[in-house]
């Protein structure tokens, strides 16, 4: 497989319906690649915290439509990173209705397939960890090469969700991500980490630039299921092109067949 990770430079001097049409051209440009991926919250900027309410969007939005129509324009699959999400609420009142940060995903002919609500919000007591929803379900996505695991920024911290999406099939992680540059090197280390641990390749897509005040990491990676590194971008924006080789995940699951061992899990009664 081909796959392009955009690593999308986010500053607070580009308007939002401005990078997004910029991205949409630039996912069509990708024709050809098997996969695209976008990273987290790119259209506003994922520490862009005062800014959610007001770009918020529900699934079939305008991002939705750009994306869908790039991804069938280029014919590609699509992960269009993540927006911030505007759920219906219960009573009909936009006021009241809830904010997720969704992932989205298109097949090549534009039809969304999947659409993932980060499950681990970042922020303790403030930002995304009071201004929006957890999620609650793990999603995986098939493709003719490979499973997709999806999961989000923050999520990369949390090992278990990614043990949940190898027992659910996933054989690839996509990870989009707004992950900060004073943080970089756990970045590094945890994205060979999740690959090693399962066994999976690992396409991790940060943003570059500086939103909000915030520099961001950049360093989008490709780790294989052993753990070595094949792609790894720069620090500003770049598209990062890489080819794998999805059967080595089932090669390296037989050759060294560790998860096989595993004896210790969610359902393991505590003592």
């Amino acid at each position: 497989m081909r796959a392009s990770l955009l690593q999308i430079d986010v500053n607070d001097d580009e308007s939002v319906a401005s990078r997004r049409r910029r991205v949409a051209d630039l996912v069509r440009d990708q024709a050809g690649v098997d996969l695209v991926v976008l990273p987290e919250l790119w259209t506003t900027g994922a520490f862009a915290y005062e800014g959610f309410g007001a770009w918020a969007e529900p699934l079939d939005g305008p991002t939705h439509e750009a994306m869908s129509k790039a991804a069938s324009d280029a014919g590609v699959w699509l992960h269009a990173g993540s927006i911030p999400e505007r759920a219906a609420s219960a009573t009909g009142s936009a006021a009241e209705a809830p904010l997720y940060n969704t992932s989205l995903v298109y097949s090549p002919a534009g039809e969304r397939v999947a659409a993932y609500r980060k499950i681990h919000r970042f922020g303790f007591d403030k930002g995304e960890a009071v201004l929006m929803g957890a999620g609650t379900e793990l999603v995986t996505v098939r493709l003719p090469e490979t499973v997709l695991g999806v999961a989000t920024c923050y999520d990369l911290r949390f090992p278990e969700l990614f043990r949940g999406l190898v027992d659910a099939g996933a054989q690839t992680f996509v990870l989009p991500a707004g992950w900060p540059e004073r943080r970089r090197a756990h970045w590094t280390l945890l994205a060979q980490a999740r690959a090693v641990e399962n066994q999976a390749y690992v396409l991790a897509c940060g943003t570059a630039g500086t939103h909000a005040g915030v520099p961001q990491a950049g360093h989008s990676i490709v780790v294989d299921p052993w753990g070595e590194v094949l792609a790894e971008a720069g620090p500003d924006e770049e598209i990062l092109t890489v080819e794998f080789d999805p059967a080595r995940v089932a090669a390296t699951r037989e050759q060294f067949p560790a998860l096989k061992d595993r004896l210790l899990g969610l359902d393991t009664p505590a003592r």
